[in-house]
């Protein structure tokens, strides 16, 4: 199953960031090397909202991520959330959906 992770991020996310982004790329590829985590990335313009797109059993792995990660420990996120996404089209689709004959 496939899950969407969202951060709200602090007005000052950007001035406050590089303090904390050696540890947060660390834990990330750490998730990626385990198979959890996706992709990642802010969404820019304005950078107030981040997604980190997992993969497991459960969205537990992405919940433990958000409780490790130094931008939330930190208050450079402000809340953070997870919720199941059903990816239906692509080839590393959760559960693949055709159109008839294909």
């Amino acid at each position: 199953m496939h899950y969407l992770l969202w951060y709200d991020l602090a007005p000052d996310y950007l001035d406050r960031r590089a303090e904390f982004r050696e540890e947060h790329l660390k834990l990330a590829w750490e998730a990626v090397d385990r198979g959890e985590l996706i992709l990642g990335g802010a969404v820019g313009d304005p950078v107030d909202t981040a997604i980190l797109f997992s993969q497991g059993d459960s969205p537990a792995a992405a919940g433990r991520f958000a409780a490790a990660d130094p931008y939330v420990r930190n208050g450079l996120v402000t809340r953070w959330r997870t919720r199941p996404w059903t990816t239906v089209v692509g080839t590393t689709a959760a559960t693949p959906v055709r159109p008839a004959g294909r």
